[in-house]
């Protein structure tokens, strides 16, 4: 799992209890894991289907970097789909963690289902040729 963006916990991400509040979380999940899936497909023309299960495991709290890990977990012929992990940066712990988020690619007018035309092995061979250009390791 890579782990690609940050984001700094403000107050007015905050719920009663002074923490990061679940509805904010899962909105920075979706954001993030469809800009990978957007990178993955080289399309931006896709729709979140389905968000599988969440489980937040402790609290973010105001002033907490937290990041994102994204992962793809498959690929079908018009859906890719991805894990996210969310953990605090300075003490790694997990936040929460979101799995099984699919996503569609949709043709921009008619918003039928389309193949993307990538599969497991070209998305992991992309992932290989990116890190080398940017002089990263796995």
């Amino acid at each position: 799992m890579r782990f690609l963006s940050r984001r700094l916990v403000m107050p007015n991400d905050l719920n009663y209890a002074n923490a990061l509040f679940g509805g904010r979380a899962l909105e920075w999940i979706d954001e993030e894991a469809a800009i990978y899936a957007i990178c993955q497909l080289e399309s931006n023309h896709l729709v979140t289907k389905h968000i599988g299960e969440i489980s937040f495991e402790s609290p973010a709290l105001q002033g907490d970097v937290v990041e994102f890990g994204l992962a793809t977990k498959k690929v079908g012929c018009t859906s890719i789909t991805v894990s996210c992990l969310v953990r605090n940066k300075a003490t790694k712990k997990t936040i929460c963690f979101a799995d099984d988020i699919v996503f569609v690619r949709v043709d921009p007018e008619t918003r039928l289902p389309v193949p993307h035309g990538k599969t497991m092995e070209e998305l992991e061979s992309q992932t290989r040729q990116e890190l080398k250009t940017l002089n990263m390791q796995d």
